[in-house]
């Protein structure tokens, strides 16, 4: 990063000293560290980048239990706003008797199983890395039919963390499972 009078220059922009010269936007990367040293720009190392939805800074993670909260909370709300845009079917459904088209409750069916199988991986993680690293998967932020989330499963010394049911499918990890069905 280039420092004028403690202030920031961006490379690609133009700027302007204290004694009122100007300079193109292309001057800080044509320039040699001579020349800019000569009009008291300095350089200094980036700040090391950090995704702030899950870190307080580098190497610094929020409270994993307050972030699984909160990513939940995410994905009711979306979930709901996806099934709002078909909520006046069940409602003219009450009314009337007169059914929703398949398609539609296919759809509401679909988003409520991608709701809960998202939820339901979001539990797994076990450290704010692997919910950052699900949270930002593609599997996590689709919500199309056909979206799969396949290689979303947290993983932990190579073995699935737990194991979990949603809908038809079974997610397991190490150890003895009984299932029961009626």
């Amino acid at each position: 990063m280039f420092i004028l009078n403690n202030q920031p220059l961006s490379p690609d922009r133009a700027f302007t000293t204290e004694d009122g010269t100007q300079y193109p936007a292309n001057w800080l990367k044509l320039s040699s560290p001579e020349e800019r040293e000569a009009i008291g720009i300095t350089e200094t190392e980036d700040e090391p980048w950090y995704d702030q939805r899950f870190y307080w800074g580098v190497g610094n993670p929020k409270d994993h239990a307050q972030l699984v909260e909160q990513w939940t909370a995410q994905i009711k709300q979306t979930a709901g706003s996806l099934l709002a845009q078909t909520d006046w079917y069940v409602t003219r459904a009450s009314e009337t008797g007169l059914a929703a088209p398949q398609s539609v409750i296919e759809r509401r069916s679909l988003i409520r199983a991608m709701s809960n199988d998202k939820e339901a991986f979001l539990s797994l993680t076990e450290t704010t890395e692997q919910l950052a690293e699900y949270v930002t998967s593609a599997g996590f932020n689709n919500w199309e039919s056909g979206a799969s989330i396949d290689g979303a499963i947290p993983v932990v010394d190579g073995v699935t963390s737990g194991t979990v049911i949603t809908g038809d499918t079974l997610f397991g990890g190490s150890g003895n499972d009984t299932l029961i069905f009626n």
